[in-house]
């Protein structure tokens, strides 16, 4: 008898494995691999890029709230602490297995922070779920009239609980690059949004490099063969110096912003067709 042996791999260039069902891998012997890390400079770009276009005094005058410390968090704490900002992270995962004081709670965090950032997965189960983590029971909480940011996954924002918080000045401005129901965006905290894009905070050309170099060498390893090598050489992590012009400089996402409100039933179409920037030198 003729048997065939299958070995499966399924991986992935991004960071997130929503679109993959998981399950399905797990029972039939796929494994998946995915890009962590990859894009997390671009999303700190795009952080800081945008927040240089809204704030209304010098950036070291800001307390930076930064709840998710992996990835991206510890490139936006990093970058926030340059920029003279003060700051204070929110990571309860990591809180609990480092033991450390370095860490608060999201309760300080909505009492001090004048600009909010969430930069945690997507998790509805478990110890510290942050589906709706942004809900009307933290908004309630807020004190400082933040700056609120979405560039991590859109179900972490409660939409109508947002859109009632900036009807009421509790919050005073979004940023939004990551909805809830996407591709079918609110309308309404579409408008409001001060900046608002199509789910592209992390495109950038590296991060795409990195990723597709990630996959080469999960495939290579899966299949015991030579890493192949990627012909353009980018820097590993993000940039070590930076400046709020630096960062400027880099990107403006004013732009993303006027083409996504004009055109907010092309949503998709703008991700796919995104034409990939360069992160901060």
């Amino acid at each position: 008898m003729l048997m065939r042996l299958y070995v499966a791999l399924a991986p992935t260039a991004t960071i997130g494995t929503d679109h993959i069902d998981l399950n399905y891998c797990r029972n039939r012997g796929i494994e998946v691999n995915n890009a962590p890390g990859c894009n997390a400079p671009a999303v700190a770009q795009y952080l800081f890029a945008s927040l240089a276009q809204v704030i209304k005094r010098p950036i070291e005058d800001y307390t930076i709230g930064i709840v998710g410390v992996g990835h991206v968090g510890r490139i936006v704490e990093d970058w926030a602490r340059q920029l003279g900002m003060r700051v204070l992270v929110c990571d309860p995962p990591r809180a609990e297995v480092e033991c450390t004081n370095n860490f608060v709670s999201l309760d300080e965090i909505a009492s001090e922070c004048d600009i909010i950032t969430f930069h945690t997965p997507l998790t509805k189960d478990g110890k510290y779920p942050t589906y709706h983590i942004c809900d009307a029971s933290f908004i309630a909480s807020l004190k400082q009239h933040p700056i609120v940011v979405n560039c991590a996954r859109g179900a972490i924002f409660d939409t109508q609980a947002v859109i009632e918080a900036l009807d009421k000045g509790v919050i005073s401005d979004v940023i939004v690059d990551c909805w809830e129901g996407e591709p079918n965006l609110d309308s309404i905290l579409l408008e409001k949004a001060i900046i608002a894009t199509p789910h592209i905070a992390g495109y950038s050309r590296e991060g795409k490099i990195r990723a597709t170099e990630m996959v080469l060498e999960a495939l290579a390893r899966h299949f015991n063969l030579t890493i192949p090598s990627v012909a353009e050489g980018i820097p590993m992590g993000a940039a070590k110096s930076v400046t709020i012009q630096s960062i400027k400089d880099s990107y403006n996402p004013l732009i993303d912003t006027q083409a996504l409100k004009s055109f907010p039933q092309q949503f998709e179409s703008l991700r796919n067709n995104y034409n990939y920037r360069d992160e901060v030198k």
